[in-house]
C-alpha cells in the first residue's frame, strides 16, 4: 500500500511538472501574441522575431550548461530589450496603458487598420496643396499611415469634423481668416478628422527658414511613428515631408505625390502582422509537425500531397 501511494505521488508531481512546463509555453505563446498585435508594421516585425530568437538561444545555452555563451546571449537580449523600448515606444505605451487599464481582451484583438488612402484622395490632397503652395498659404497635415494616432500625443486634440477629404475643403480650412488654419488638419483614410490641432514642438536644433509649422511636423512624427506631415511654407510656398523627426524638403508636386503613394497604398509592408488566434495555431501546429517529420527523416506534407 506504501508503494502506491509513492508511486501515485510521484506520478501526480510529474503530472504537474508537465502541466507548468504546458503553463509555462502557453503564457510564453500568448505574450508573443500580444507583442504581434502591438506591432503595426511587418518590417517591424523581424526585429520582433530576431528578440525571439535570441531569447530562444539564451534559454537552450543555459539548458544546455554553456555559462559563458549563455552570460553573452543574456546581456545581448538586454541590450535589444533596451533598444526595442525606444525604437517602439509608442507600442509600448499603448500596450502598458490597455494593461494599467485592465483591457486584457484588446491586448489579443488586432486593431482595426486605417482603410488605405485610394488614388483619388492622393490626387485631393496633392491638388490642394498645389493651389496652397501657389498662392502661398501656410497648411499643416497630418496622415496615419499604419494606425490610429491616440490624441494625447497632441498638446490640443482641435475640432472634430469627420468630413471627407476634398480639395476645396481643405484649401477652405487654411485661409487666413478662418478660425483653424493655424492649427494642424488630420486626416484618417479617405476622412478629415479634426482641425486647429496644435502639436508639440520638436527639440531639435533646426534652421532658422524653418517657422513653427515645421518644427510642429517634426515634433509629432518624432512621437508617433505611424504618421507622416505635409508642410506648405507660409513665406515662400516651398512643400516638404516630415517623417520620423526628419523633414525631407523642398518637394515638387510628383515627388510629393510619389512619397504618399509610397507610404499610404496598401503594400506588403504594411499588411496585418498578428493572425487570428485559430490561424497562430494552425501555423504553429504545421511549423511543429514539419520540423518533427524533418528531425525523424519523415516525408513532409507538402511532398505527400504532391506523390
Amino acid at each position: 500500500m506504501g508503494d502506491w501511494w509513492k508511486q501515485w505521488l510521484i506520478n501526480l508531481g510529474q503530472s504537474g511538472s508537465l502541466l507548468l512546463k504546458t503553463l509555462d509555453i502557453a503564457l510564453v505563446l500568448a505574450l508573443t501574441y500580444m507583442i504581434l498585435v502591438i506591432i503595426s508594421e511587418r518590417r517591424t516585425l523581424w526585429m520582433v522575431r530576431g528578440f525571439i530568437v535570441l531569447m530562444l538561444a539564451s534559454a537552450l545555452s543555459s539548458t544546455l550548461g554553456l555559462p559563458l555563451l549563455n552570460f553573452v546571449l543574456e546581456k545581448l537580449v538586454i541590450g535589444c530589450a533596451v533598444a526595442m523600448a525606444v525604437a517602439l515606444q509608442s507600442e509600448f505605451r499603448r500596450f502598458l496603458e490597455q494593461l494599467g487599464r485592465g483591457e486584457f481582451r484588446s491586448l489579443f484583438l488586432p486593431s482595426n487598420r486605417t482603410v488605405p488612402k485610394s488614388d483619388s484622395v492622393i490626387d485631393e490632397i496633392v491638388d490642394a496643396v498645389k493651389e496652397l503652395s501657389k498662392n502661398r498659404i501656410g497648411a499643416l497635415l497630418i496622415l496615419e499611415t499604419s494606425g490610429p494616432i491616440d490624441e494625447r500625443d497632441f498638446s490640443v486634440p482641435g475640432v472634430k469634423l469627420n468630413a471627407e477629404v476634398s480639395k476645396e475643403l481643405i484649401q477652405t480650412i487654411f485661409q487666413p481668416k478662418t478660425l483653424l488654419h493655424d492649427g494642424a488638419t488630420m486626416i484618417r483614410g479617405s476622412r478629415i478628422v479634426s482641425s486647429g490641432i496644435i502639436l508639440p514642438l520638436s527639440g531639435r536644433t533646426a534652421s532658422r527658414q524653418l517657422g513653427t509649422r515645421h518644427r510642429a511636423a517634426m515634433g509629432i512624427t518624432e512621437r508617433v511613428e505611424n504618421c507622416i506631415c505635409v508642410v506648405v511654407s507660409e513665406e515662400t510656398g516651398s512643400i516638404s515631408l516630415a517623417e520620423r523627426g526628419i523633414l525631407n524638403r523642398p518637394l515638387t508636386l510628383t515627388k510629393l505625390k510619389d512619397c504618399l503613394e509610397a507610404r499610404l497604398s496598401p503594400t506588403v509592408d504594411r499588411e496585418a502582422v498578428a493572425p487570428g488566434l485559430l490561424s497562430l495555431v494552425r501555423q504553429i501546429r504545421s511549423k511543429a509537425l514539419a520540423l518533427i517529420s524533418r528531425l525523424l527523416g519523415l516525408p513532409s506534407t507538402a511532398s505527400r500531397d504532391k506523390k
